[in-house]
């Protein structure tokens, strides 16, 4: 009951991470639905956050939709979302070399943004999750860094969980990236970014205070959260586990075994 009233007295914006968190795969995981269902209906505003660039958000809404959980367009934010706002509006002119699939690529377009042909002429190397990344990919990427072009990521995941596997993640082509220019790269633009978290902030127009954080993963999601001023919930249903905690020195105000732990406000 005690944990109940913290959360009627606090929390208006519940923001939560899909794979690990909403889902795995194509299921939902334990009590998602019945969970989302009582924070609408008590007033929650709620909102999807995906660090995953490969799909859109209407993407991600019809998935939702299908698993049974109605969700319009505008109540889900991702990292590819996230990048065509943040390239269109800080550098619209500039010409991106991307590492990513399909459905980035296509929301980078529609906000206006070209494409690089030439490592020379190339202002901004964009890196993604990409399951066709090939040696072409990144020796453009690594040559246009070194001819002066500004090196970005749509999200720093090492991997993205699968319900049998783990695909590999942008943080791996980051990894390399940085290795072979000896330097960090520019910038990441999902979580746990500051572009990231002003961008869900706006969206949901509360104060930092009044939200929850929930998610599966201490480095991007919980790690969001605390950066942002916000209440953090880190759920065990996808890639941390409760030793990960002291390892990484990241600590979540709550840890969840399943959805159905999080009271309605």
């Amino acid at each position: 009951m005690l944990l109940q009233g913290i959360f009627q007295m606090r929390f208006k914006g519940y923001i939560f991470d899909l794979d690990g968190t909403i889902y795995l795969g194509e299921a939902l995981l334990p009590k998602a639905k019945e969970t989302i269902l009582k924070l609408r209906n008590s007033g929650g505003r709620v909102l999807f956050l995906s660090n995953k660039p490969t799909e859109s958000r209407h993407a991600f809404a019809d998935k939702l939709s299908r698993l049974g959980i109605e969700t319009a367009k505008d109540e889900v934010i991702n990292s590819s979302y996230v990048a065509a706002l943040y390239f269109q509006q800080e550098m619209p002119d500039a010409k991106l070399y991307v590492l990513g699939e399909v459905p980035l690529i296509k929301e980078l377009k529609e906000a206006g943004l070209q494409m690089a042909n030439d490592p020379t002429d190339t202002d901004v190397v964009l890196v993604s999750l990409d399951r066709g990344l090939s040696y072409e990919k990144i020796h453009f990427a690594y040559h246009a860094a070194k001819a002066g072009a500004q090196v970005w990521a749509t999200n720093p995941d090492l991997v993205c969980p699968m319900p049998d596997d783990e695909i590999i993640d942008a943080g791996a082509t980051i990894a390399a990236l940085e290795a072979l220019l000896r330097r960090p790269i520019d910038g990441v633009i999902g979580k746990p970014s500051p572009i990231i978290i002003d961008t869900v902030l706006g969206h949901l127009g509360l104060p930092p205070s009044q939200c929850l954080m929930v998610g599966d993963r201490l480095e991007t999601d919980i790690a969001m959260g605390i950066a942002g001023g916000m209440a953090t919930a880190l759920m065990l249903t996808g890639v941390a586990n409760r030793t990960d905690i002291a390892a990484m020195g990241i600590e979540p105000d709550f840890v969840f075994e399943s959805l159905a732990e999080i009271p309605s406000i």
